[in-house]
């Protein structure tokens, strides 16, 4: 994901109610996420429907992974050359 512009992707929400078409396409052609406000706070994002896609997918794979690096520090995993031995014993069946 693309890093936002403080300048261009920050917006009180008066202002992105007003502009909404223009600024849904600003996100979508720079897939950078857009930040609006709301009484001066931040309120919401805006992320294109890729870039959303993406850190999904993302997060996802690093949980996966992080499941994974647990099992293996509990004693749940499995010898690399053990694995490919199994593997190919598969594999010959």
């Amino acid at each position: 994901m693309k890093r936002l512009r403080v300048e261009q992707d920050i917006t009180p929400l008066s202002d992105f109610r007003a502009r909404l078409t223009r600024y849904i396409e600003q996100v979508q052609t720079s897939k950078r996420p857009m930040v609006i406000t709301q009484r001066g706070h931040s309120a919401a994002v805006v992320l294109d429907v890729g870039v959303y896609d993406e850190l999904i997918e993302e997060l996802e794979t690093l949980r996966e992974i992080q499941q994974a690096s647990r099992q293996i520090e509990a004693g749940y995993g499995v010898d690399h050359e053990d694995a490919r031995r199994d593997l190919l014993d598969e594999l010959d069946e």
